[in-house]
């Protein structure tokens, strides 16, 4: 399979997660909101790494690589690394307790979880989202990637 056809699903599947997430939004299920976010996060940032050749780890949080590959990267992409690093680091810190709350403390999802939360994510997942969409398009106006 071609880098750029695995760049185009992820940007796609995590646009499902943009949806859903909105959905989640809109009917108060913060948590919900948290993780869609997060694998919106998670899938536009693999994009990212597939659509300039890297292979990155099987981890949820790929911040670190994409700091480590950030010269494969377009100059205003590159400018965005350190605050998409930290977009996906955040985020992945909150994976787990958005499914499952934390246990040993007896909380759950939705007492770690309101609407403030839910709305930062929301809007983190946007922009991260919105970035690797804008690298995707410049590859293909740049012919870097021929879809």
């Amino acid at each position: 399979m071609r880098m750029d056809s695995l760049a185009r699903d992820y940007l796609r599947r995590a646009e499902a997660r943009l949806i859903s997430a909105r959905y989640a939004l809109e009917k108060g299920y913060y948590p919900e909101v948290v993780r869609y976010s997060q694998e919106c996060v998670e899938l536009s940032l693999k994009a990212c790494l597939r659509l300039v050749g890297v292979e990155y780890p099987k981890v949820h949080d790929v911040g670190d690589i994409l700091r480590a590959e950030s010269e494969r990267f377009p100059g205003w992409f590159r400018e965005e690394v350190d605050r998409l690093a930290e977009i996906s680091r955040d985020l992945a810190e909150k994976r787990a307790p958005s499914m499952y709350g934390v246990e040993v403390a007896g909380k759950s999802p939705e007492e770690l979880f309101n609407k403030d939360d839910a709305v930062k994510a929301l809007e983190d997942a946007e922009l991260v989202h919105k970035l690797a969409r804008s690298l995707l398009e410049q590859a293909r106006s740049n012919r870097l990637i021929h879809l």
